[in-house]
């Protein structure tokens, strides 16, 4: 015997709100796993930092904000292919990923911290005239700190670090300032101090945007 199953006259208006909630709370979760994946998509997976397009926005939005108050910072890690050499990759992928932590935890939230390849690291933030050169030299600090292994060996790390502002070079151009915070860091590399560019550091040539010599300085490869 078949039996139909009467729906109400009436549908009150919890009803109405529970059917329109619905298909909105699927949107919605779809709209937060999006946000997310875009997220990650920006961010190095090593590291956790920026990727170069989502790093270069990022500066670019601080150099026009804070103008004069803004500092641009190049960060190469120093005889990393010795570390991948002696230790092997994954002593290098831990040493990546450290040096990514401590520049996130010296920049703070507000900054653009970016991995542009490699070894190679890029930092813009907020930094006034009278801390700079403290500030610089805590980062050298930090980025000289032995890293701990997995298996609990330690490994001596250095990094090279060349720092350009627009005060002092007269432009708010990434560019600009990112050439000549790496003709700084290239002055003192190795040498364990930080450098601030000078008028005389935007002179260095420099092939494809980057100082010559630099990987990705020939004329077909986009820089590292």
């Amino acid at each position: 015997m078949n039996r139909t199953v009467r729906l109400p006259d009436r549908i009150g208006p919890r009803t109405l709100l529970i059917t329109a909630a619905l298909p909105l709370t699927g949107w919605a979760v779809h709209a937060v796993a999006l946000h997310k994946r875009l997220a990650e998509q920006q961010r190095d997976p090593l590291t956790g930092l920026l990727r170069r397009d989502a790093y270069t926005a990022r500066a670019r939005r601080l150099l026009a904000r804070h103008g004069d108050t803004t500092a641009v910072i190049m960060i190469d890690a120093d005889h990393f292919k010795a570390v991948n050499d002696a230790l092997g990759h994954a002593a290098g992928d831990t040493v990546l990923a450290a040096f990514g932590s401590r520049l996130t935890a010296w920049a703070g939230p507000r900054a653009a911290v970016g991995r542009l390849g490699g070894d190679e690291f890029a930092v813009v933030l907020e930094l006034n005239a009278d801390r700079r050169e403290r500030r610089l030299e805590q980062l050298v600090r930090m980025l000289h700190t032995p890293v701990v292994l997995d298996d609990g060996r330690t490994v001596d790390v250095a990094a090279s670090v060349g720092a350009a502002t627009p005060d002092v070079l007269g432009t708010r151009d990434l560019s600009r300032l990112q050439r000549a915070a790496d003709a700084a860091l290239y002055e003192g590399k190795h040498s364990g101090s930080p450098v601030l560019a000078t008028l005389a550091h935007t002179t260095v040539a420099s092939i494809n945007g980057r100082r010559a010599g630099r990987p990705g300085t020939t004329m077909w490869e986009r820089a590292a």
